[in-house]
């Protein structure tokens, strides 16, 4: 007689992080440490960086100290906002930009960092 043998190989799982909403919430900064240090110690230079990698002029962010309401982080995040599909309003990002400067600027950086790779593959191995 013969016995029949039957080998399954485990198949990766893939899941998406793609979402409508912010990855990360306003004041969680502390997520990405080394971005939340830079932030604190050089805040001008996390900015423009944060800017050129988000596609804009390097030193866009500087202009935000000639307005009341800053001008360039409310772009930026709208921006940002845009192009990942996250639900908000042009309200709630100048609010967050006048109150909130430095935690919107990690938060940005967090978001396209976090979306650069949206995909994560989940080794599904039986054990």
């Amino acid at each position: 007689m013969s016995e029949k043998m039957v080998v399954t190989q485990p198949r990766p799982f893939i899941m998406t992080n793609v979402s409508n909403q912010w990855t990360s919430g306003i004041c969680d900064c502390f997520q990405d440490l080394p971005q939340c240090c830079l932030a604190f110690w050089c805040f001008p230079c996390f900015t423009c960086k944060t800017a050129h990698e988000a596609g804009e002029c390097l030193c866009l962010p500087l202009l935000d100290s000639f307005g009341l309401i800053p001008p360039i982080t409310t772009a930026v995040r709208v921006s940002v906002r845009q192009r990942y599909g996250i639900e908000g309003t042009v309200c709630r990002d100048c609010v967050y930009s006048f109150f909130c400067g430095p935690c919107t600027w990690c938060q940005i950086a967090r978001e396209m960092k976090t979306r650069k790779n949206p995909i994560t593959f989940i080794n599904m191995s039986a054990r």
